[in-house]
């Protein structure tokens, strides 16, 4: 959908605008300009949408039909836009529960096509249509007969497909699950997805030629922080291994959302009493990031909001029911920490922090992944041989 650190659009630059936007910043390269000047954002859009703004977070909603020119600067404005809430089980104009389907930021669409490195000709398949303009782009590039888009959602499918017919791009829209790939096209120069994943499916490598290259918004489930990973499929097509290259941030694939035991599961009335404590000097914000999602698996991180200077971060385990919990108070260089259970998971955090900062701090960039037959994905710093 968008990049995590983005800010508020400028939904004043108008189509113009934000052509010199991209141009300025990099994001949309010489190869993709004939792509977006021929192809209209406007027109994938619905007529109810609801730009989100990513200072706040709020979504607000822009009706074309009572609002034309905000609508208008909105489908002209570098800023992600909800076109589907909650499955599509949402109804009314108001802002829904949960954002299933969007319009990613342009500046993100044009770098993530920028590192797919779509020439044309090439077959592509992508999984996650959205509202079809990234589709669009492609077929632009590539020639719409090389396209092949899927999405899971019957009615997102369906929308984007009379969408593309209208642009005169006549994709193949699918409704299946993405997981599963299109085998029936295959095999593909080049696989991209427009949702978050955690597990990469190895079909996807099957489906790719060697040499081909794979483009994945990936992470952990310790956090929603993701991460381009640009896969390049092995001469012997056995495995497909790259660097991360952007940080973003998408919905979920659908069949890989997180769910997980309720609280009461892992910290049962008197646990915290019964739990084995310590202090540490790591802060709150030591725990945040994509990096530690890498180095602490199978966890997922939940910060209880603060109140009166008192903060509780959590930490769960996903293969069982171990957990831990920081208490960090305002004006206190320690915090106190609670464990419990067959993994001792703050253990396992100092240790990784302890690691990081070992290895110069390293960023998101300095990572990557390769995925692997069976579907066995290995996380690697620096090089594919230096496995963590």
């Amino acid at each position: 959908m968008t990049t995590p650190t983005a800010q508020a659009a400028d939904v004043d630059s108008g189509r113009d605008g934000l052509r010199r936007l991209l141009l300025r910043t990099g994001a949309l390269e010489p190869a993709w300009v004939a792509a977006f000047d021929a192809v209209r954002r406007a027109d994938f859009l619905p007529g109810v949408m609801w730009p989100h703004d990513m200072a706040t977070g709020r979504s607000r909603t822009v009706d074309k039909a009572r609002d034309p020119d905000a609508w208008q600067r909105y489908a002209d404005s570098d800023c992600p836009i909800v076109t589907q809430w909650d499955d599509g089980a949402h109804n009314g104009p108001e802002p829904g529960r949960s954002f299933s389907s969007s319009s990613s930021m342009p500046s993100l669409v044009f770098s993530m096509l920028a590192d797919l490195d779509v020439r044309e000709g090439q077959r592509v398949l992508e999984i996650g249509t959205g509202t079809g303009w990234n589709a669009a782009l492609l077929a632009h590039r590539a020639g719409a007969g090389n396209v092949v888009t899927v999405d899971v959602d019957g009615v997102v499918a369906a929308d984007a497909r009379a969408a593309l017919q209208r642009a005169g791009l006549p994709v193949r829209v699918l409704h299946r699950d993405g997981c599963l790939g299109f085998p029936e096209r295959a095999p593909y120069d080049r696989i991209i997805a427009t949702c978050g994943l955690r597990d990469i499916p190895f079909e996807w490598v099957d489906q790719t030629v060697p040499g081909g290259v794979i483009l994945v918004p990936w992470g952990t489930y310790y956090g929603p922080e993701e991460a381009t990973a640009r896969l390049v499929v092995a001469e012997d097509g056995r495995s497909a291994s790259g660097p991360f290259a952007r940080p973003v941030g998408f919905m979920r694939m659908r069949s890989q959302r997180l769910v997980r035991r309720q609280h009461a599961a892992y910290v049962p009335p008197g646990a915290m009493d019964r739990a084995d404590t310590s202090v540490t000097s790591l802060s709150a914000a030591d725990l945040e990031g994509f990096v530690p999602g890498l180095l602490v698996p199978d966890v997922t991180r939940v910060a209880d909001r603060e109140r009166e200077g008192r903060r509780t971060v959590w930490l769960y385990g996903l293969s069982d029911t171990s957990w831990a919990a920081a208490v960090f108070r305002a004006g206190r260089n320690e915090a106190k920490v609670y464990q419990s259970g067959p993994r001792r998971l703050w253990d396992e955090v100092e240790t990784a922090h302890e690691w990081w900062q070992a290895h110069r701090r390293p960023g998101f960039e300095r990572f990557g992944l390769t995925v692997e037959q069976g579907g066995r994905t290995r996380v690697w710093l620096d090089d594919p041989s230096c496995v963590l």
